[in-house]
């Protein structure tokens, strides 16, 4: 048996006393979730307009530091209106990594541009911005209309925050900056995480979110886009509202939009759930500070922390192992052991739809981290099953 699933067996059945399967991620309901949504029900309000639509979207603008937010369905739907309402369309290429889950590639592809895959850092997961500003520098050529490989227009940035990490936001900004490109930011994974005091999702142009059962804020689905932009978020609102322009009885649309809208139902679980976040977080950094203490001096394996200056959610806890092989015997180890490890997904230059798609360079940074890595239980209901000692354990900017 691999020393991890040793382990892991060890400290989940021995020291947490765990008993049946354990999931990778589950949600945790403890605030007013019942009320919200039981409040719904008793009004009516559970379609697409209501209180807790507005409300949670304030909420949500907060918690990013952006003037605004506008609901969507799931957080798909915010990358593909937020990279439409920017222009991207047929042709264009949009700067993604290929360590990223395929909804990121696949907004792209819904504005018929195509995904321009680029590698990772290895501290942060993220994409690597000095890399991309090398190739850039070298292949993309400035035309007054804007930047262009081979003819073909770059229109965007889409770094992604990987398992509650940030990418270096700071870099990336700086490289949209000299390049003259929008960053939309995939924040699906890090709602929470601060990246040198910013909260990630507010950084670039635009930010997205996801809601999806397993992360660390749900509406069992659902999605954010959040800016500064009045005149983008108006459109933005405009778009994901099937483009209807406001009357008091007719149905007037104005252009082809998108019913992208939140119920309100979903929204008043997405409204609690906000409200404990601060709670949220600091269990799962109370899981990782566990978790970081008891893969210490375990031989091939490193915990991977926080980038320096950063404060991770730890959406998912990770640990990267010697190779391909060990990673391969600890995830069926372990969930033969009906401990529910995974890893990270297919690279984007893998799957059929993307497999011809244009690279900056090699990839190899997020093929080693592909190999190596494998994600832990990392629900926040955890933290209650530690012993109270673990406390002395947390991490220094909890």
């Amino acid at each position: 048996m691999h020393p991890l699933s040793d382990r892991l067996r060890r400290i989940i059945r021995d020291d947490l006393c765990l008993e049946g399967q354990v999931p990778l991620h589950t949600p945790v309901f403890r605030g007013r979730e019942w009320d919200y949504v039981k409040d719904c029900l008793d009004t009516g309000w559970v379609s697409s307009v209501g209180a807790y639509v507005d409300r949670f979207e304030a909420a949500m603008a907060a918690r990013a530091g952006t003037r605004f937010a506008v609901a969507t369905v799931n957080g798909t739907a915010a990358l593909h209106a937020s990279l439409h309402a920017l222009g991207v369309g047929p042709g264009d290429l949009v700067v993604c990594p290929t360590l990223t889950f395929v909804a990121s590639a696949n907004a792209i592809a819904y504005c018929g541009a195509t995904p321009l895959l680029a590698d990772s850092e290895p501290t942060t997961l993220g994409l690597d911005a000095a890399a991309l500003d090398d190739f850039l520098r070298t292949r993309a050529v400035r035309r007054p209309d804007g930047l262009f490989l081979e003819g073909r227009r770059i229109a965007a940035v889409l770094p992604v925050h990987i398992f509650g990490h940030a990418a270096d936001l700071t870099a990336l900004a700086e490289l949209c900056l000299r390049w003259d490109l929008p960053m939309v930011e995939d924040a699906s994974e890090a709602l929470g995480t601060l990246h040198r005091g910013r909260p990630c999702g507010g950084v670039g142009r635009i930010g997205t979110f996801s809601f999806n059962g397993n992360k660390i804020v749900t509406t069992g689905g659902g999605g954010m886009i959040v800016t500064d932009d009045e005149a983008l978020a108006r459109r933005l609102k405009h778009l994901t509202t099937t483009a209807r322009v406001k009357h008091d009885w007719q149905f007037l649309h104005d252009e082809v939009g998108f019913n992208y809208r939140l119920p309100n139902l979903n929204a008043a679980l997405g409204l609690a759930q906000v409200e404990a976040l601060d709670e949220l977080i600091t269990a799962k950094r109370r899981v990782a500070a566990w978790y970081r203490r008891a893969l210490a001096g375990l031989d091939g394996v490193t915990f991977l922390d926080e980038p320096q200056g950063d404060r991770s959610i730890f959406w998912l806890n990770a640990a990267l192992v010697e190779d391909q092989a060990a990673r391969d015997a600890v995830l069926a180890q372990s969930n033969a052991m009906g401990i529910d490890t995974r890893p990270a997904w297919v690279p984007m230059h893998e799957l059929p739809a993307f497999n011809a798609a244009p690279r900056t360079g090699s990839l190899s940074v997020a093929l080693d981290i592909i190999a190596r890595l494998v994600n832990l239980p990392s629900s926040a209901w955890l933290a209650d099953h530690l012993p109270v000692a673990n406390d002395l354990l947390t991490l220094s900017s909890v």
